[in-house]
């Protein structure tokens, strides 16, 4: 042992040491991205189509609901409070989320 006094390492320096290191830059986006898997759009029966404009005509501001939508090549399903019908722009709103009423798979109330 030698004669100088050993001082802990300052936290900032041992934190360093322990994080991850990603020798392959962009690795996990591409393992992501091929994890996605894309599904294509379903056409709706005409009763299926029948069905949910019945469930649509039914909804209402302010309460709470769920949307099976078509978006970017897959299925959503989101749920929250219903904040807008626009029938003229044919847009659902939940929270945030804008749903063109031509995405729309399913709905219901919650």
């Amino acid at each position: 042992m030698s004669g100088k006094p050993s001082y802990p390492m300052p936290t900032e320096k041992r934190a360093k040491q322990f994080m991850p290191f990603a020798a392959l830059t962009g690795f996990a986006e591409a393992l992501e991205a091929k994890e996605h898997v894309t599904v294509p759009r379903r056409i709706l029966s005409e009763e299926m189509a029948e069905a949910l404009d019945r469930k649509m005509h039914r909804l209402t501001i302010g309460e709470l609901v769920t949307v099976v939508y078509y978006s970017k090549q897959e299925y959503v399903k989101v749920t929250g409070v219903l904040a807008r019908i626009d029938t003229d722009s044919r847009v659902l709103q939940i929270v945030q989320t804008r749903i063109p009423f031509d995405d729309i798979l399913d709905v219901c109330k919650d």
